[in-house]
């Protein structure tokens, strides 16, 4: 499979898992975007359009914590920052949209993270 064939296929499943995927006020959109690096994570209210909390690899809290680790333990990382940001708002339960990304790697490291300390999802 070529790269223009599997990011046409990853954007066809983003646009499929958005359908049917959207963030309220009481349950907002947990939503992850991978890059070759890095990882960003937010909460989103689809209703306003408002992102409620935001965490990155390339945040302060998480680069001082992760030097000289893989990608898939800052995944790991910022999932838990992520979900400890979520609780202190009052954000407990949350939609999981993968971004078009198969559920694997450090998608499924921060996903199991933010479910670990405290998000239900």
């Amino acid at each position: 499979m070529s790269a223009r064939n599997s990011k046409a296929i990853m954007r066809i499943r983003h646009k499929r898992v958005r359908q049917k995927v959207t963030g309220t006020v009481s349950r907002p959109r947990l939503c992850v975007f991978r890059s070759l690096n890095h990882i960003h994570a937010q909460l989103i209210d689809d209703s306003t359009g408002q992102t409620l909390v935001s965490m990155s690899s390339l945040d302060s809290q998480v680069s001082g914590k992760t030097d000289g680790m893989g990608k898939s333990k800052r995944a790991e990382v910022v999932g838990t920052l992520l979900a400890e940001r979520a609780l202190d708002k009052g954000i407990k339960k949350v939609v999981f949209d993968r971004g078009g990304y198969r559920y694997h790697g450090r998608i499924k490291a921060l996903a199991e993270a933010a479910r670990k300390a405290g998000l239900e999802f």
